[in-house]
């Protein structure tokens, strides 16, 4: 009688393929005010996700658009305005297709958040700020926040107006 052996799954695959600014914009906007630096900032930072499959096979790309706001605690004055999409391309192979979405949109990031961290901090100490060294984002939690919101916007467009 002989032995049936499965197969154990293979782990899935993940390499950084490169990874770049596609568009930056720095706004230094004391400077073009010619007011005093020496201000208590205040850092708003939005953090938008996207990614995409790319033509070749088992390739996608992952963005993290930052806009970045700071301001002067006292005054509200807006000090300066960072705007910045960076992407990584990625080889990613063996994910199953419904764990893909999720993938794209945590473990992708991820990855690429320690640099372009240092690209935000290197362009605010260039701008003639203090770097700024952005926290870690927790990926896991925006990701389902974004979900949820879809879910709620699918749930109230399907809501019968009266």
């Amino acid at each position: 009688m002989a032995e049936e052996t499965e197969t154990p799954p293979t782990a899935p695959q993940m390499r950084v393929l490169g990874q770049f600014v596609r568009d930056m914009s720095f706004e230094n906007i004391v400077a073009q005010k010619g007011a005093s630096p020496d201000v208590q900032p205040d850092v708003q930072v939005q953090v938008n996700l996207d990614a995409k499959k790319r033509a070749q096979e088992n390739q996608y790309e992952a963005s993290i658009k930052l806009n970045i706001t700071s301001k002067d605690k006292e005054g509200d004055t807006v000090l300066f305005v960072l705007e910045i999409d960076y992407v990584g391309l990625f080889f990613i192979d063996k994910v199953p297709e419904d764990q893909m979405h999720p993938f794209l949109l945590i473990e992708c990031p991820r990855m690429i958040f320690p640099f372009l961290r240092r690209v935000v901090s290197d362009v605010t100490r260039d701008g003639g700020f203090p770097p700024l060294n952005l926290e870690n984002i927790d990926f896991i939690s925006l990701y389902r926040n974004e979900i949820a919101r879809r879910q709620s916007d699918a749930a109230q467009a399907e809501t019968p107006v009266n």
